[in-house]
């Protein structure tokens, strides 16, 4: 995906998400079905590793972000600076890319619904990286001059910065009620959106980006061969 497209398809999701949020609610006051039956209502099978039964709204998101982490270090453990940075045809976006700017969005939208400040800033990530764009960027808009200039000189920085966020994440989501899940957070849309819309936008774009870079590393590797 075009690193310029992001905002406007995250946008049109938040917006067929509220759409739809009076029709359906994130999980039921009294508990919700485990792991097992909502991953086979979707056709899949639950990871071995997540032997859990989710019973609340949280559960299930904090599940979710799970999934992102573990895709993340799937996408980026043992690759060196340059097969992160590198471009299948010279313009797609590379893994650091795709991490970073799935990190950054977490990060941004996390900390802008818990009223909180961005781990980015205040955790010293932004220095870590040290990348050429201002403090507040989180890729959106970013042209394939941009996507270059985001490199990284190992995974674990990338990795990194990921796990301290997605902890802050779930400590944050952790906390959350189904009534804190209806809570308005942006009014720019019709309907507003709500606090449970905004976080399943997140995750869904984040799965996406993170499933990309896992497609980019699988190219990157069959090059490599």
């Amino acid at each position: 995906m075009p690193a310029g497209t992001a905002r406007q398809l995250n946008r049109s999701a938040e917006a067929e998400q509220a759409k739809v949020r009076l029709r359906t609610k994130p999980c039921l006051r009294n508990g919700c079905a485990g792991t097992a039956q909502v991953v086979a209502a979707h056709g899949g099978l639950a990871p071995a590793s997540r032997n859990v039964t989710i019973v609340t709204s949280a559960e299930l998101l904090v599940d979710g972000f799970g999934r992102i982490r573990d895709v993340v270090h799937r996408a980026v453990d043992g690759l060196s600076p340059d097969l992160l940075t590198a471009r299948v045809d010279g313009s797609a976006n590379s893994i650091a890319w795709l991490v970073w700017h799935l990190t950054r969005v977490q990060d941004d939208h996390i900390a802008d619904a818990a009223g909180s400040d961005q781990v980015w800033t205040t955790d010293g990530w932004f220095e870590r990286f040290a990348l050429p764009f201002d403090a507040a960027a989180t890729g959106y808009g970013h042209s394939s001059d941009d996507v270059d200039a985001t490199r990284v000189t190992s995974g674990d920085l990338l990795t990194g910065y990921h796990d301290a966020v997605h902890q802050r994440t779930v400590r944050y989501v952790e906390t959350l009620s189904d009534d804190d899940l209806t809570r308005i957070v942006d009014r720019r849309w019709d309907p507003p959106v709500t606090l449970a819309v905004r976080l399943v936008s997140v995750l869904s774009d984040d799965l996406q980006h993170a499933g990309q870079a896992a497609f980019v590393r699988g190219i990157i590797e069959r090059q490599v061969r």
